[in-house]
This record gives structure tokens, sequence and C-alpha cells, in this order.
């Protein structure tokens, strides 16, 4: 397990993804793959980032697993923030017209379709958010 503790601000983007980056070092995926979870992990700091705290802010848990037999990458989001349950959203419909279309809500969205589980829960004070990509062995 890898694990990095950042203060809640889009400015400390480069540093989470620097550290997954690093994490993902030894783990042979494909691009494909790979792609969704970075697009999944920036996706949920930055909600993190902007959303969680209020002008005093406050820190973030990022913990990194890794397990090779089935090879599953679980990655979990960790604050003491304003409690919210992302998975309460309803999905925007994508059918509807630019122009039909409410701002925002997307995000959560990609999240759910670019990795093979997401979970929350409520813990403590803590909001716990829990991704998990499930990668194809690779010969």
């Amino acid at each position: 397990m890898n694990k990095l503790v950042v203060p809640a601000s889009t400015e400390n983007l480069e540093k989470v993804m620097d550290f997954v980056n690093h994490s993902l070092e030894n783990v042979d995926m494909p691009l494909k793959s790979r792609f969704q979870l970075e697009l999944a992990i920036e996706e949920v700091y930055v909600n993190i980032a902007k959303y969680a705290y209020d002008k005093k802010g406050g820190d973030v848990l990022i913990e990194f697993f890794f397990k090779k037999d089935p090879p599953i990458i679980t990655i979990q989001f960790s604050d003491c923030g304003i409690q919210y349950n992302p998975l309460k959203k309803e999905d925007p419909d994508i059918k509807l017209k630019t122009s039909q279309k409410e701002i925002g809500g997307l995000g959560i969205y990609l999240i759910k379709k670019n990795v093979d589980y997401l979970g929350y829960e409520y813990d403590h004070g803590k909001n716990i958010l829990t991704i998990q990509k499930k990668l194809e062995i690779i010969n």
C-alpha cells in the first residue's frame, strides 16, 4: 500500500497524479485502462478539492492498493469535509441536447463509466470513496 496526504486544493492535483503514476510504475496494464483510471482519480480528487471543505480547508488521504491475483487496483480517498455521497446523485441524461442539460454532474458519471467499482461510506466523520479497476492480464 502507498499513501499520500495533501491539502485539498486543485493546486495539488499534479502531486496526486505524480503519486498515482509512481504507484503504477510496476503495474503492467493496458494504456486504455491506465487512462480510464487516471481520469477517474483526477475527477474524484478535483471534486474533493472544490467541494469537500469550506474556506479553512482540510486534507485528503489517498491510499493505493494493488492485488496481483486477480489483478485489481484499489484507490481510496478519505476526507473530513462535508458529508456527501456522490452515489445518490442520479446519472445525467446524456441523450439530451446540450441546451437541455444541467450544468455539472458529469464527473461522477465519468468515474462510474471508467472504473469497475465505485463505493462510498461515511465513517467516524470521514467521507471514504473507493474506486477499483480490474486489469486484464497482459502476456
